[in-house]
């Protein structure tokens, strides 16, 4: 089924908000943790939000109808979500890994409500965890944003260089969000430092990272 665009049209690619740069920053080991859980509380309202103004304007579309519709918006949006940051290096590879894993989580995120789930629940960090496959089941998963949780109620507000030197932070932000968004983080380093090089690698690097994610999600999603 060829369903024009809904109304309002999502907004383009987003980096996530400072605030959680700052908590990722100051707590790399959990990036992922505070990534999902302000995910969950930031985007999931508007993924339910997204879902019922479109099936209002497209009566009867199917949940995989609607569940097509947010993945062709997110992976287009992932293939330039590197084009956000025009900084070089290590900083520009953590800001590039760190809005695709935003932009990931959003598109699973919408894929939950194509399918009826409430994205805003708290079960949906834990989705995420597992689906990007920083986790391999539920229940360390949900471990571990305990902790993240706990640690983000002890302190919201943490030193950037927390933990240690500033380029050893920003290292180990690096390789925890490279592997929450499905790349490998050397991949964004090189694709930094070689002029042309993130364009061609950047795109098709997210692109599959995304279509991948995207179909686990569909798959657990259209069993609940």
């Amino acid at each position: 089924m060829d369903l024009p665009a809904v109304k309002e049209p999502l907004p383009e690619t987003e980096a996530p908000p400072g605030t959680l740069w700052s908590r990722m920053k100051a707590d790399p080991q959990y990036a992922p943790e505070h990534l999902a859980l302000e995910a969950v509380r930031r985007l999931g309202p508007e993924a339910a939000q997204w879902a019922e103004r479109a099936r209002l304007d497209h009566p009867g579309i199917t949940p995989d109808e609607l569940a097509d519709l947010a993945v062709k918006r997110f992976t287009t949006l992932a293939r330039i979500s590197g084009a956000v940051s025009g900084a070089t290096g290590l900083p520009g590879a953590v800001l590039d890994v760190g809005v695709l894993a935003w932009t990931q989580s959003r598109m699973t995120l919408h894929i939950a409500a194509a399918y009826g789930l409430e994205p805003a629940a708290h079960e949906r960090a834990t989705d995420l965890l597992v689906l990007q496959r920083v986790h391999k089941a539920a229940e360390a998963a949900r471990l571990a944003l305990g902790v993240a949780s706990g640690r983000e109620r002890a302190s919201r507000f943490f030193s950037d260089v927390a933990g240690g030197p500033i380029t050893r932070v920003m290292l180990k932000l690096s390789v925890r969000l490279a592997h929450m968004a499905g790349v490998r983080a050397g991949r964004r380093v090189f694709a930094k430092i070689i002029p042309g090089a993130a364009v061609l690698l950047g795109t098709w690097v997210n692109s599959a990272a995304t279509k991948d994610l995207a179909g686990r999600a569909r798959e657990l999603y259209s069993r609940a």
